[in-house]
């Protein structure tokens, strides 16, 4: 029994030494047409990684003939199983473009926005592959409303969109927890969440962008000159008038109406001291005169 386990196992490696040694034979010296047949054999077996390298290799010679369409859907199905997502959405792209009457060309678009989507990474981190995949999407599900993949289009579409939310929203934030260390950031803060707002109009984080938009000119106009005071309290109360609007019943309310009130009292202050100040400096005009 034990001998035939070992002629088995021999038998086995033999194929595996054979199959390897015919595979670099016709990777390196093989012809185009051999090379084709291997490619196809080994994507087939998804043996996706040599398929590829074969692939590249007879890209050349088979560029311009008939096989190429099918060999271009292969490069970028091998990509996807390989897990190179942001290769195959290149690919899958690619293949939509230059082949417009395949009767691939819908499942291939849909394959370059899913592919863009997997290479998407967590909201922290560069949006590229995020915004690809947006793009992708939206461009599926304009050309093809009848598809059967139209539900799952949607669906991946909005997951990707909260994500860019959640990304801008956290970006915002991090403008204003950082102004204490840079005043420029009470600004850029106001800014970031005005697009926000502007470019996600049924954000879910609308409520919380109202407050801290207004929490971050709140704290901007303490910070602020006396001369400057009075036209960022104006601001400040806009960004109040909005959050009270939008979300009368707001939890954050109760600290809104503490927030307007001290910025009231502020704006008078200011405004009491430069009545002074221009007063001063008339009187000191008409003594020089």
């Amino acid at each position: 029994m034990q001998k035939i386990k070992n002629l088995a196992c021999l038998f086995v490696f033999s194929l595996l030494l054979f199959s390897c040694g015919e595979y670099q034979k016709v990777l390196n010296k093989g012809t185009a047409e051999e090379q084709y047949k291997m490619a196809v054999k080994l994507y087939e077996s998804q043996k996706y990684s040599k398929a590829l390298r074969l692939f590249e290799k007879i890209t050349p010679s088979y560029r311009g003939k008939p096989q190429m369409e099918r060999v271009s859907f292969m490069i970028a199905q091998s990509n996807l199983n390989e897990k190179n997502y942001p290769i195959a959405g290149y690919y899958f792209d690619r293949f939509v473009k230059n082949y417009p009457k395949s009767s691939k060309k819908e499942e291939a678009a849909f394959l370059s926005a899913y592919s863009y989507k997997l290479a998407s990474p967590r909201f922290s981190i560069d949006a590229t592959d995020t915004n690809k995949a947006l793009e992708a999407f939206q461009s599926f599900i304009n050309t093809y409303p009848d598809s059967d993949k139209i539900e799952e289009a949607n669906k991946y579409y909005t997951e990707l969109r909260q994500k860019l939310e959640k990304k801008y929203f956290e970006i915002a934030k991090t403008y204003y927890t950082t102004a204490d260390y840079d005043l420029r950031n009470y600004k850029a803060a106001i800014q970031a969440f005005d697009n926000l707002l502007e470019d996600y109009l049924g954000t879910k984080y609308k409520e919380e962008a109202l407050y801290y938009r207004l929490k971050a000119a709140h704290d901007f106009v303490l910070k602020s000159t006396d001369r400057r005071k009075p036209e960022r309290v104006e601001e400040a109360e806009d960004a109040y008038d909005k959050l009270k609007i939008n979300f009368p019943n707001s939890k954050y309310m109760e600290d809104a109406n503490e927030m307007l009130a001290t910025m009231k009292k502020e704006k008078e202050k200011a405004l009491a001291y430069l009545k002074k100040v221009d007063e001063f400096n008339k009187k000191n005009k008409e003594n020089i005169k």
